[in-house]
Parts: structure tokens; C-alpha cells; sequence
């Protein structure tokens, strides 16, 4: 059973590399930032499913904070994003 589990976390790591590498295109080359923007929500979704797996690998629980870690900092990032994006500024400030 144990070598069932290795060779599909083994197949999901190089299916989620090659994901993340035609991202990785989809942001550089993208026609719009808004789609740039959404790939890198992608991107970080695919690292935390990274991490995931790394975390069934090496049979832990220690990479559980590191996930939620990157999903929050996700959220605040696509926050900041779609703030930009639409405002062209992330803080405002009052000039009175």
C-alpha cells in the first residue's frame, strides 16, 4: 500500500510542475493583468498542494501551518492585487 501512495504523490508532483511552469508562462505572457493576476492565485494553490503531498511523503503533520501560511498570505495578495487593479493604488490617502 505504502508504495501505491508514493507513486501517485510521486505522478501528482510532476502533473502540479508542469502546472506550475505553464502558469509561470501564463504571467509573463499574459494579454491581461487581470489574467496574470489569476495565475498567480493558481500558482499558489498549486504550492500549497505541493506542499501537501511533500507533507503525505515524509508522513508529517508539521506542514499543516505552512499551508495555511501560504493561503493566507494568498488572500492578502490578491486582495492588494484586485485593489491595485482597479484603483491604481493600494493605500489610500487623504490629501487634506
Amino acid at each position: 500500500m505504502n508504495d501505491i501512495i508514493e507513486l501517485v504523490t510521486i505522478v501528482c508532483m510532476i502533473v502540479i510542475t508542469i502546472s506550475i511552469s505553464l502558469l509561470l508562462y501564463r504571467v509573463v505572457k499574459g494579454p491581461t493583468n487581470p489574467d496574470r493576476a489569476v495565475a498567480l492565485d493558481a500558482i499558489g494553490i498549486n504550492l500549497m498542494g505541493m506542499a501537501g503531498l511533500v507533507a503525505i511523503m515524509l508522513v508529517t503533520t508539521r506542514l499543516n501551518d505552512v499551508i495555511l501560511l501560504i493561503g493566507i498570505l494568498l488572500f492578502i495578495g490578491t486582495i492588494a492585487l484586485a485593489k491595485y487593479l482597479e484603483r491604481g493604488v493600494i493605500i489610500d490617502r487623504d490629501d487634506d
